[in-house]
């Protein structure tokens, strides 16, 4: 791929922060640019668009490939690029020295690549996470003064387009059904998570996810399993009290400790299994053991990721906003005895099925909203009927990001309603935002702010 614009026609499709990330690119390198985009002011209809009229096009991780533009595109002669593989060519004139390691999974992406990030910065690394968190991979490269290292966090759609960038390490963090309506089938769906390994030295892989292992076969590289039990030789994991380390090691019948259990928070089981990730990709790149351990000790989740947002009366306020899918959903709903669990929104395709099979018995009641909360009731009602299910429609004059409160103080009241002290009143929706908010940030500070609120009134 060529990294020379000037002159070029560009049709950039999605005017989101990617499509308006490449688009800077493109113009500064000299290069004619439209976008096109069917919710965004200023952009042209995908109906206007000639594609003839253009040298390339570049598309945004969230265009399906059955939208006819793309499709079109596909059985043309127009060369198909995307930001980071665009990104991946630039690398050899702006920072060719750089090195990029990865990450992927259904969830703990964010966490683990900033705690990834965190951990190189501990060992005076100049390194940022970056990709589908934070800056886009363009504007983390293209600046006069190149990292080090860059963290990507990659999402699906991100990799079923790009095909030329490599890692010196890329993780593979679980795979569970989630994003099922743009990819078709769940196969195709995990397909697009392992292509992380195409074009990568060392492979970091979750040996507690059943999915991942059975598709492990597939990289014949060099492959380093992580595990919440005992590890193997060749392994990190987890030995009473400790995360210890018999991969990156001289004798893999010993082992080296990466740092205490006490030194992850919160210290639930998704949150070490994340830590070990991290520390294994910073592992790869010969990070010592020390600093990994310092950083793992100072680093906090990001907000809307199991938050508390209050506690009173025995009984405290999760925010998990960011559980958008099932498996999500249940990592938080498992790291509570008695929860009263807020849940619904878009589905996205998932089955919500195993979730209930597997949470039920922590779950005491659970508030239901948004287009798909039916699925989850018919979860509920196939196998934990006992279970208390309140169904919170959306008032007639509600605003999707409105100005107007009241519609999540009502859930947080109905949600007040079922809990006693030593309950976990937990937002973690299984589903994504957008039929009722603006986004799932939206979604956790009003759930936050409700909950202050109210509990603060009722006291």
């Amino acid at each position: 791929m060529s990294t020379e614009f000037a002159h070029k026609n560009i049709l950039v499709l999605g005017a989101g922060v990617t499509g308006k990330s490449v688009a800077r690119f493109l113009e500064s390198r000299g290069a004619t640019v439209t976008m096109t985009d069917d919710n965004s002011e200023g952009a042209v209809k995908p109906g206007k668009v000639v594609v003839k009229d253009f040298d390339a096009v570049v598309i945004s991780p969230g265009w399906r490939q059955d939208h006819p533009l793309v499709i079109e595109v596909l059985n043309s002669s127009i060369e198909l690029l995307n930001e980071i593989d665009i990104a991946w060519s630039l690398r050899s004139e702006r920072a060719p020295r750089q090195k990029w390691i990865a990450l992927t999974g259904t969830n703990g992406k964010t966490t683990t690549v900033e705690m990834t990030a965190a951990i190189l910065q501990a060992a005076g690394i100049k390194a940022v996470a970056c990709g589908n968190v934070g800056d886009t991979v363009i504007d983390a490269l293209d600046r006069a003064d190149p990292y080090d290292v860059l963290v990507l966090e990659l999402s699906s759609f991100q990799l079923h387009w790009a095909k030329q960038a490599h890692f010196d390490a890329a993780a593979i963090l679980n795979i569970a059904d989630d994003h099922l309506d743009w990819h078709g089938s769940f196969d195709a769906y995990a397909d697009a998570k392992f292509s992380i390994l195409d074009r990568c030295e060392i492979a970091i892989l979750n040996a507690d996810d059943a999915p991942v292992v059975t598709r492990a076969n597939r990289f014949t590289g060099k492959k380093v399993f992580y595990t919440l039990d005992t590890p193997a030789p060749g392994e990190i994991g987890v030995v009473e009290e400790l995360l210890v380390d018999r991969a990156f090691v001289a004798d893999p019948q010993e082992a080296s400790m990466i740092c205490e259990l006490a030194d992850i928070t919160p210290t639930v089981p998704h949150s070490v299994s994340n830590a070990l990730a991290a520390a294994a990709l910073a592992r790869a790149i010969n990070v010592p053991h020390q600093h990994i351990q310092s950083a793992l000790h100072n680093f906090r989740p990001g907000r809307h990721r199991i938050e508390l947002v209050h506690e009173a009366n025995g009984v405290v306020w999760i925010n998990d906003s960011k559980a958008t899918n099932p498996h999500a959903a249940a990592a938080s709903l498992m790291s509570h005895l008695s929860v009263i669990w807020i849940a619904g929104g878009l589905a996205k395709g998932a089955d919500m099925e195993p979730l209930i099979q597997r949470c039920a018995p922590r779950i005491k009641a659970a508030i239901l909203i948004g287009a798909d909360r039916g699925l989850i009731e018919a979860a509920l009602i196939k196998y934990a009927p006992k279970i208390p299910r309140i169904l919170i429609d959306t008032p007639s004059d509600y605003i999707r990001g409105g100005d107007s409160n009241s519609f999540m103080e009502l859930i947080v009241q109905s949600a007040s309603e079922q809990c006693s002290s030593g309950d976990a009143v937990l937002l973690a929706p299984a589903c994504a935002s957008m039929d009722q908010f603006l986004s799932y940030e939206d979604r956790g500070d009003r759930f936050a702010a409700a909950a202050r609120r109210v509990i603060a009134h009722e006291a």
